[in-house]
């Protein structure tokens, strides 16, 4: 029993000494990861933005409009909608309606959708443009809250160090 506790011991040893390596250099880049973090969400902001910004321009290159019933089954990563496109088929896109706010099951509501796609669908008046702001919105507290963060361990870094107890960069 005692070899298998030593033995377990030096693993663990062996296993330290191998994650040590990996922890010193997170610990010395974590202001960089951090930063790194808040641009990586201000990137994937950006892109759903685009995207949305897109799906309202094709929307707009080949318009319809027509009236939708918002349907059962509806979730909170889509909300379902069917509606009957010009040439006359019943149409329920199968990722649901963009910008569905408030809507509820039994409920009908304008839609306007791409004619020559009409998965491609919106509620009728709202765009990217109001999915924007609180996007907008998680990317500024994003910046506040990571932003400080980051500076605050660099500046604790340098002075835990002792390279940092003078100047505007340090203090």
């Amino acid at each position: 029993m005692t070899t298998r506790t030593r033995g377990g011991t030096r693993a663990i040893d062996e296993l330290a000494s191998l994650v040590r390596p990996v922890d010193r250099a997170l610990a010395r880049r974590l202001p960089e990861i951090v930063i790194g973090l808040a641009v990586l969400i201000t990137a994937l902001v950006g892109f759903a933005i685009a995207g949305a910004a897109v799906d309202d321009s094709r929307i707009a290159a080949n318009p319809a409009s027509a009236e939708a019933d918002v349907l059962d089954g509806s979730s909170f990563a889509r909300t379902l909608v069917r509606f009957t496109v010009a040439n006359g088929e019943v149409w329920v896109p199968e990722r649901g309606v963009f910008y569905p706010r408030g809507l509820q099951p039994g409920v009908q509501v304008a839609v306007e959708y791409d004619v020559t796609d009409p998965d491609h669908v919106r509620v009728a008046g709202r765009s990217a443009l109001g999915s924007m702001w609180p996007l907008l919105l998680g990317v500024a507290g994003t910046w506040v809250l990571l932003g400080p963060l980051a500076l605050w361990i660099k500046r604790r870094r340098r002075a835990a160090a002792g390279g940092g107890t003078g100047g505007p960069a340090s203090g």
